[in-house]
């Protein structure tokens, strides 16, 4: 089996996930369980690449593609990639990760899910919200001014009616925040090692 792993980070969240990723899974492709997780199985090959440097074509060479970028506005960094050569993908295991300083929820996951894909890439993309954080200070000027409207908005709001997720993203502004943990990826990890039907 050859799997992909691609990211495309903006803070590094996303990239530190997909290292992780791409470690599990080449732990396990001499056939050894990893973490109780799954494994791509003996003789896979395990490739972790930055989305900017893949080309469409380069796609067709793998069978499992796991992708991941930053939440940005709710859209997925990067997930172009994936949208645009969704058919050029058919037949292949697709995996899609987004990071983000939420705390992970249902509701949050499928709020991610629904606002990126439609019903039909969502029928073969299986997608996973992996808590990552906030680091202003990483951030482009670009996403600082977007950031700083937001933050502008919240602080507009009475104290009282802030919300806890509003209260932590003040708070980050002043002292990145990260909330990574290797086990998130346990989940996806098990779903691209597991034998497809």
């Amino acid at each position: 089996m050859k799997i992909a792993v691609i990211y495309a980070s903006k803070t590094g969240f996303a990239k530190k996930y997909a290292e992780w990723i791409a470690e599990e899974l080449r732990s396990g492709s001499d056939g050894a369980k990893t973490s109780g997780t799954g494994f791509s199985g003996p003789g896979s090959v395990v490739d972790l690449m930055e989305a900017k440097s893949v080309r469409p074509e380069m796609l067709e060479a793998y069978d499992t593609i796991v992708f991941g970028g930053g939440l940005y506005a709710v859209g997925i960094n990067g997930i172009k990639l994936i949208k645009d050569n969704f058919k050029r993908l058919s037949g292949k295991k697709l995996a899609v990760f987004a990071t983000g300083a939420s705390p992970k929820r249902p509701e949050t996951t499928d709020f991610v899910r629904d606002s990126n894909f439609t019903v039909e890439e969502q029928e073969r993309i299986r997608f996973f919200y992996l808590r990552g954080g906030f680091d202003y200070a990483k951030l482009k000027p670009v996403d600082k001014i977007l950031m700083t409207l937001l933050k502008l908005k919240i602080k507009m709001k009475k104290e009282r009616e802030r919300i806890g997720d509003e209260r932590g993203m003040l708070a980050a502004y002043a002292k990145p925040a990260d909330f990574m943990r290797r086990e998130n990826i346990d989940e996806l990890v098990a779903f691209v090692g597991e034998v497809r039907k």
